[in-house]
């Protein structure tokens, strides 16, 4: 099976010394770089010896991989370009790894921006299977996570915002996501189209006109529901779905209302359901303009 080594470039707006500081510095690579937990150097016995270096990628639940680096060489160039090459690699079982090499290459532009690129590839371990799980999980992962990485690298750089809260934003958009997902597909499958809740059907009933069928409308609502809860998970843009929801959360509060008024004593009221939908969508859209984004750098030369 032939599969691509994986690249990623992103231009960045920054000092050759202080993009180079930032990917060669342990301390600060393993702030920006959600491939690694850790990275630490190793003594040189003399200056002239390549850079040796140990890394730790925590997995959760108490396991990690832990592997071993070697910086096989820098090169600068004349027009100020400089290249860094890789040889890394791990002997725990468990990594789909085994060992691999690549290089970082940074560029000079014209326009004050410095194109900062990498290219590696690997050896995987497991046989067929580990060719499988690698081409059409791992390393669509990985290469994923690389360029999430550049974008994080690039935003810090160009605006100052340290990597931390930049994947504490992230993860908090994900979560906001996963959760609209879940409301919006719960309620359009479970009370509407699986389980056709009377309530559901009366509250459509007093709003629509004697000669249309409520239970066909509220099955056409929850489809739709269901539909518009898959989008959160598939449509890029989701700043565009966070205004939706903050115009139709009132709507469908008052019209709830207005179907039936008893609601507003129920112990989970439309009012005090919705009205949190509406503030989390507020949250969520506040947040969604500046998040960091794989889509952010070029995966292709």
């Amino acid at each position: 099976m032939n599969r691509k080594p994986i690249y990623v470039e992103i231009p960045i707006e920054a000092e050759m010394d202080d993009l180079w500081k930032a990917s060669q510095t342990p301390q600060l690579h393993e702030q920006w770089d959600v491939r690694f937990s850790s990275i630490t150097y190793l003594p040189k016995r003399d200056e002239r010896d390549p850079q040796e270096f140990s890394y730790k990628t925590k997995l959760g639940f108490g396991k990690s991989i832990e592997g071993w680096g070697r910086s096989v060489g820098t090169f600068n160039g004349k027009d100020g370009s400089r290249t860094s090459s890789l040889h890394f690699g791990t002997d725990q079982a468990i990594s789909i790894i085994s060992e691999g090499k690549g290089y970082w290459k940074y560029i000079k532009n014209e326009d004050s921006t410095i194109t900062f690129l990498t290219q590696y590839d690997y050896k995987t371990r497991f046989g067929k299977f580990g060719t499988l799980v690698d081409t059409y999980f791992f390393r669509p992962l990985i290469g994923w996570g690389t360029a999430l990485s550049f974008d994080v690298l690039k935003r810090w750089l160009e605006k100052g915002e340290a990597p931390r809260s930049q994947y504490s934003r992230l993860l908090s958009n994900w979560m906001l996501t996963l959760l609209f997902f879940f409301v919006w597909v719960y309620h359009g499958l479970v009370p509407k189209v699986v389980s056709m809740h009377p309530e559901e059907v009366a509250m459509a009933a007093s709003l629509l006109p004697p000669n249309l069928q409520a239970s066909s409308v509220v099955y056409a609502i929850g489809m739709s529901e269901i539909l518009f809860g898959c989008l959160w998970l598939f449509f890029p843009k989701r700043e565009w779905l966070f205004r939706l929801q903050i115009l139709a959360f009132p709507i469908l509060t008052i019209s709830a209302i207005i179907a039936d008024p008893s609601t507003l004593t129920h112990p989970f009221s439309p009012l005090t359901f919705n009205s949190s939908l509406l503030v989390l969508s507020v949250i969520g859209l506040m947040m969604s303009r500046d998040v960091p984004s794989a889509r952010s750098c070029k995966r292709k030369r």
